[in-house]
């Protein structure tokens, strides 16, 4: 199983590669990660990529290879689009991350018209406030454990309760309660979604 996690820089996208990775070990599985990162510290892309199960693949999903594409921002899942393989599953955060530029007013970002780009494009997608669910959940910063339990929804290799734990061994003790809300959150949403 392929996937790819698309998002900028500060949205946890390499802590919720990483529990992905943790939790395929956990359930015994070969997998493989690899990221691509530009200028993330500054809001930049970041693109996670994790292959779960043969182990003779290099660890960057070819275009057209990823089974699930998970988008914790809509400009950034439109941008990676081309690793979707057909027929395969989005999960998209409707919640934009503002470009400076837009704030500053030399460029415009068009969320309606992106959104309708990417149900067009894809067969399979779900789309989830997740900024929303993680402020309910307590903490905007949450964002990635919404996607997180979104994913889980899906048919994984691994049960929900293995990523979670996976998850949460790589987060501050005292933030588990807030990032289990939204986990849980994430994967409610998604889960009489899915067919």
């Amino acid at each position: 199983m392929n996937i790819l996690i698309a998002g900028v820089g500060g949205q946890g996208i390499i802590l919720a590669s990483r529990a992905i990775a943790e939790a395929a070990i956990a359930a015994g599985l070969p997998v493989r990660t690899a990221e691509t990162i530009g200028m993330a510290q500054r809001g930049g892309p970041v693109v996670s990529h994790i292959r779960i199960g043969a182990s003779h693949y290099g660890p960057l999903i070819p275009h057209g290879a990823a089974d699930i594409l998970v988008a914790c921002e809509p400009a950034e899942g439109a941008r990676n689009l081309p690793f979707l393989k057909k027929g395969g599953r989005a999960i998209i955060s409707t919640s934009p991350v503002i470009p400076v530029s837009v704030s500053l007013g030399t460029s415009s970002y068009d969320v309606p018209g992106i959104l309708h780009f990417l149900e067009k494009h894809i067969e399979h997608p779900y789309f989830l406030d997740a900024a929303g669910l993680a402020s309910e959940a307590g903490n905007i910063k949450s964002l990635n454990m919404v996607m997180l339990g979104a994913l889980s929804a899906l048919e994984l290799p691994f049960p929900a309760e293995i990523l979670l734990k996976a998850a949460l061994k790589l987060l501050p003790p005292p933030t588990h309660p807030i990032n289990s809300r939204a986990f849980s959150l994430g994967r409610q949403t998604l889960e009489g979604r899915v067919t």
